[in-house]
């Protein structure tokens, strides 16, 4: 799947070229588990060297989303998917495409630490091995720690068992082994939420190292890890009236006030109005302001807003 410019098709394609700064487009119609519908009208672009972040309720389908830009969803028995994912120009779903060799481009680390029950360097040099690797693994292997903020904590004890590491530490393993053969896209769904802040700190810390040379799409629960973290950031919500959703798209790059209690003010049509044809983007707050409608029904959260450059959905029955 090497990168090339395909006429008329592909990510940001402009005039018939592909636009080299995307490196995915994922353009979800509908995704099946079955005969039932877990997400639905989900566009989203990748940008390259840039962090993008899914937020929502639980249930919504973050994950599920970004499982499917590996396309480890197949492994689920009924999935199926109505729309296409492109990396480089390239359909990932493709009848032709090997699904092994998308996981060799897009790496994914998941929610728990997952380290196998071998040592701290086999975990590591695995991946190597089955790619076929030729070079100096042991070089690779420090490489990949060193990238990962691990080494100087492990490099004593690279013949020692991964499961004896820290819950911190097993992470960063985790994000070491998925580095390790370089890919371009690195996945990570909620990689902090079974650490402590300490551990969560130097996670967020080594994104911002990585960035420079992988594009990378992280799930979260923290909506303040979303603004710290991210490029762009995607609000997914729970839709049980199967209407029209909407979902926010906005830049974390500007330094702007944060509160992530959404305002119950009610506001008037003249005020929503005003709001909605303001254009202003930037702030978590600005994207809770406007107008925010909560019923306690099971699983039935709705929260609207403004904006409408993207849309994204996920249905629930």
């Amino acid at each position: 799947m090497p990168s090339a410019e395909i006429a008329g098709q592909g990510p940001g394609s402009t005039n018939g070229k592909v636009d080299p700064s995307v490196v995915m487009d994922c353009n979800i119609e509908n995704l099946y588990y079955g005969s039932f519908k877990a997400v639905r009208d989900t566009k989203i672009l990748f940008q390259e060297n840039a962090i993008t972040a899914f937020i929502g309720p639980s249930g919504c389908g973050k994950s599920t989303v970004l499982r499917c830009l590996n396309r480890m969803n197949d492994m689920v028995r009924g999935f199926r998917l109505e729309g296409n994912v492109q990396f480089r120009g390239h359909d990932i779903y493709g009848r032709k495409v090997d699904p092994v060799a998308v996981r060799r481009y897009i790496g994914m680390v998941f929610q728990q630490p997952n380290p196998f029950a071998t040592s701290v360097y086999n975990n590591v040099a695995l991946g190597l091995r089955l790619n076929d690797f030729k070079g100096n693994k042991a070089a690779k292997v420090e490489e990949a720690l060193k990238s990962a903020a691990l080494w100087d904590e492990v490099k004593d004890k690279l013949t020692e068992s991964a499961l004896s590491l820290s819950g911190g530490q097993q992470q960063r393993l985790c994000i070491a082994r998925a580095i390790a053969t370089e890919p371009e896209v690195l996945l990570l769904d909620e990689p902090c939420s079974a650490l402590d802040p300490v551990a969560t700190r130097s996670i967020e810390e080594l994104m911002k190292q990585l960035k420079a040379r992988f594009t990378i799409a992280i799930v979260t629960h923290s909506l303040q890890q979303a603004q710290r973290e991210s490029d762009k950031t995607g609000f997914l919500y729970v839709d049980t009236r199967k209407a029209a959703g909407r979902a926010t798209w906005w830049s974390s790059a500007t330094p702007t006030r944060y509160s992530t209690t959404p305002r119950r003010k009610k506001l008037s049509n003249t005020s929503r109005e005003s709001s909605a044809n303001s254009g202003t983007r930037g702030s978590l707050t600005d994207a809770f302001h406007y107008p925010v409608q909560m019923k306690h029904r099971k699983r039935d959260l709705m929260i609207g807003c403004p904006f409408k450059s993207i849309s994204s959905t996920a249905t629930r029955p």
